[in-house]
């Protein structure tokens, strides 16, 4: 996530009306953010528009898309749209600012050993196969691996801040903790 940029501050009326996921129906992989899916679809469409945002379930939750990093720049709140444009349910949504409180942020981060034995069962399953979208899922599980073991630390941090200021920090601002 860029310091001080609002991803949500960018989307159009139009690009509003594509995200209609419900948070009650929130895949648990989801990353803390503004951005979420839901009850996805099973087509896998997700990561051909938005392959850095975007990664797929294994097939154990469904074979459903979620945001594994939220948009760190306009090009990459394009192809997010793009992604929640080709969901035919419509479950992308945008409303985690409103949802995710820091202490939910925190459980999640504490959590992060489930999605990291998640991330290898993953592999597990779509890391040999012969199929392109499956060998698609396998690097981006290797993508969230590394995004969850390096800079998605110093990103919940500026969103902690976010949720606490009501704005992103600025270059230098101390940011909140994320504890354990």
């Amino acid at each position: 996530m860029t310091v001080g940029w609002d991803p949500v501050v960018e989307l159009t009326g139009e690009d509003r009306k594509l995200f209609q996921g419900r948070w009650e129906k929130r895949l648990w992989l989801n990353v803390p953010g503004p951005f979420y899916t839901a009850e996805t679809d099973t087509c896998w469409t997700g990561r051909l528009n938005a392959p850095a945002n975007v990664m797929y379930a294994a097939s154990s939750e469904g074979n459903l898309e979620y945001v594994f990093r939220q948009p760190r720049n306009p090009d990459e709140l394009r192809q997010l749209v793009d992604a929640a444009d080709e969901e035919p349910f419509q479950e992308y949504a945008y409303d985690g600012d409103l949802r995710w409180t820091p202490a939910a942020v925190r459980r999640w981060w504490a959590d992060r050993a489930r999605v990291s034995e998640h991330l290898t069962a993953t592999l597990a399953e779509y890391g040999d196969s012969v199929h392109q979208a499956d060998r698609d899922a396998a690097v981006g599980a290797r993508e969230f691996g590394a995004y969850l073991e390096g800079a998605l630390a110093g990103d919940l941090r500026a969103y902690l801040f976010r949720l606490g200021e009501g704005r992103y920090p600025a270059a230098g601002e101390t940011l909140p903790e994320l504890g354990g």
